[in-house]
């Protein structure tokens, strides 16, 4: 820390801490980004590759790891699979030839929705938002070709640039897999113009973001009189098994146009399906159909490569075996002694957060005492889970199919138990996240915050950092999660994550004042030639300010406290060397900040950072007290 120049703090934090190492950073030619958590993903990759490749030569004792090394064994053969050709995508691509009609779709829809394949409603099961201790039905809209609606505005010149190379990806695609040159033409014009259909009635990343807006239960009724040309009906008593009372539509405008979209439009609906089937399976063929389908998504975050033989295997096995590689990498890399050390760590926070709520000076008494009811019902989930769920133990790969024929037959397996949950209890301490990944999530619907162990490493957490550096990392990571109970989107459900207002309307006035306050910080911020989105990015603002604050009260509460070493770490933790293409897609689609303003606007709402660098007017990171945002 002493190589950090004085003078540079006081004008950008960022810079200052991680100037030297921005300059020699070297982006990887697969990746649209490198960086702090970035280089942790990369070590936790080596790690279990190379564990994966042990395993293929001596088995596990558990039969759900060996079934995962089965498959990463199998993906990594790409000498079989460039013998196999596009034979395995032949019957896929068969069934959807050969419909010729919405009736025909009918009689197949619930079996391609199991499938993975494409459809016009995209249907999940999760805990009701308004009755979260069970299981209810979702529907919403399927996505769209380029990454989120603004791309389509005719003010947006990345649009048409973006679609071009999709096009071009795609007609390669399509004939590598059998269409002659007009027959791909016809498709991707055909999928185009279904796309464009839907564009006009679905929810852009800003107005995603508001989850008070996602819950729109509708009556069976109601929701299948949204559509003649298809039985809704039908086909959610075959994913679920019965007739639900409702369904919570989370894009309430699409299914009121659905059968406008739907109707005398067969033909280009049946080229959107086969277009996105080929799009969807082509990785999983060939190492040419691999390299070609990835162009377009690199096309769009700026990576130059796709990634080799090895990491493409491991990546696909992660995804499908996420539980099973995350609980091995937990036990053997991180432990229950680190497990109960942070988790007693997490605890530790959340007391501080609950001293912060009694001492808060603009919520009333009654407002109060529901937030620290709210603290007081968290979940907390630290490391890894305590048990696997048990679709796990049904997940099995079979040798002598080919790869594509393996990972949909996983795939169908899954969405039955996914669909299978419909109306029976929430397990609430189900784990959505691999513990061998770098991040950390709070769930609403359960009120949950949980720390996967791939994060709780340095420069997050470490025995040999400072009291005030693990502060300034882990610490804000975990108060950042806790705050997302109280953010614009989780202050509207309570302690058993049920969608309910449990404010006063003055301190709901209060809170939303405060929250525009946010946005107007960030908004029409300039960053990678673009602007940040300040309501896109509210959520995610609200909680590094909260997450920020309480774990600098919590390190000042340290005898060692060093309020150099905590801002430092957390400017740290934030540096990020990406491309430009990377850099401004996140913009458009990510709920968070860029890493710099991140790490700098925070700084800057907190007294405490300008009498530790003692920063006044004048000083490139200074801002007037008036202008600093606190909401917890």
């Amino acid at each position: 820390m002493s190589t950090i120049n004085q003078n540079e703090l006081k004008n950008d934090l960022y810079e200052a801490v991680n100037g030297e190492w921005l300059k020699t950073a070297k982006i990887p030619d697969d990746k649209p980004a490198t960086g702090g958590f970035n280089d942790l993903v990369d070590d936790i990759d080596k790690k279990l590759m190379g564990d994966l490749d042990e395993l293929v030569k001596v088995p596990s004792d558990d039969s759900r790891l060996n079934e995962a090394t089965k498959l990463y064994q199998l993906a990594k053969d790409f000498d079989r699979r460039d013998r196999e050709g596009i034979t395995p995508l032949q019957d896929r691509l068969a069934k959807l030839k050969a419909l010729n009609s919405y009736d025909d779709y009918q009689k197949d829809w619930a079996t391609l929705i199991l499938e993975g394949s494409a459809s016009p409603v995209s249907f999940d099961i999760d805990a009701d938002m308004k009755n979260a201790t069970v299981y209810a039905l979702f529907a919403a809209a399927p996505g769209l070709i380029l990454p989120e609606k603004t791309y389509y505005d005719k003010d947006n010149p990345q649009g048409p640039h973006l679609l071009k190379m999709w096009s071009i990806m795609t007609k390669k695609l399509l004939q590598k897999v059998g269409y002659d040159e007009t027959e791909a033409d016809d498709l991707i014009d055909d999928t185009i113009q279904f796309d464009s259909l839907l564009v006009p009635h679905v929810k852009s990343a800003e107005e995603s973001a508001d989850y008070s807006k996602m819950y729109n239960p509708q009556s069976f009724t109601e929701f299948t009189s949204h559509t003649a040309v298809l039985d809704l009906g039908k086909v959610i008593q075959q994913l679920i098994g019965s007739e639900p009372d409702k369904i919570i539509v989370t894009e309430p405008k699409y299914f009121d146009a659905l059968d406008g979209i739907l109707k005398d439009h067969f033909e280009i609906f049946k080229s959107w399906l086969l277009v996105n089937e080929v799009l969807g399976q082509a990785g999983l063929l060939t190492d040419e159909l691999r390299t070609i389908s990835g162009e377009y998504s690199r096309a769009l975050s700026g990576s130059k490569k796709p990634v080799n033989h090895r990491k493409f295997a491991f990546y696909l096995t992660r995804g499908i075996f996420s539980q099973v590689i995350g609980d091995y990498y937990g036990r053997k890399y991180f432990g229950e002694t680190a497990k109960a050390d942070v988790t007693h760590m997490v605890k530790q926070m959340v007391e501080v957060y609950k001293n912060r709520l009694h001492n808060n000076e603009w919520l009333g008494d009654a407002t109060k005492q529901k937030a620290i009811t709210k603290l007081n019902h968290l979940g907390i989930q630290v490391g890894y889970p305590d048990s696997i769920p048990d679709i796990y133990n049904h997940l099995k790969v079979d040798l002598d199919k080919s790869l594509l024929e393996n990972v949909n037959d996983l795939g169908v397996t899954a969405n039955k138990e996914l669909f299978s949950r419909w109306n029976k209890p929430v397990d609430r301490m189900r784990w959505e996240m691999s513990a061998a990944t770098v991040n950390a999530y709070y769930h609403p619907f359960k009120n949950i915050i949980v720390f996967p162990a791939a994060i709780l490493q340095a420069p997050f957490y470490g025995l040999e950092q400072t009291s005030s550096e693990n502060y300034g990392g882990i610490g804000a990571v975990i108060a950042h999660e806790i705050s997302h109970a109280f953010d614009n989107n989780g202050a509207l459900f309570d302690e058993y994550g049920n969608l309910h207002n449990w404010w006063t309307k003055e301190d709901n006035d209060h809170f939303q004042q405060l929250a525009q306050k946010m946005i107007n910080e960030f908004n029409d911020l300039p960053f990678a030639g673009q602007k940040v989105n300040g309501k896109l990015t509210v959520s995610e603002n609200i909680a590094d300010g909260g997450g920020l604050s309480c774990a600098l009260a919590a390190a000042q509460e340290e005898r060692d406290y060093s309020g150099r070493e905590f801002f430092v770490n957390w400017a740290r933790i934030w540096r990020m060397k990406a491309t430009t293409q990377y850099m401004q897609l996140l913009l458009s689609i990510d709920v968070h900040a860029p890493n710099k303003l991140r790490a700098n606007v925070q700084a800057q709402n907190q007294d405490e950072f300008f009498k530790t660098f003692d920063i006044h007017e004048g000083d490139g990171m200074w801002k007037s007290p008036d202008e600093r945002v606190n909401i917890w």
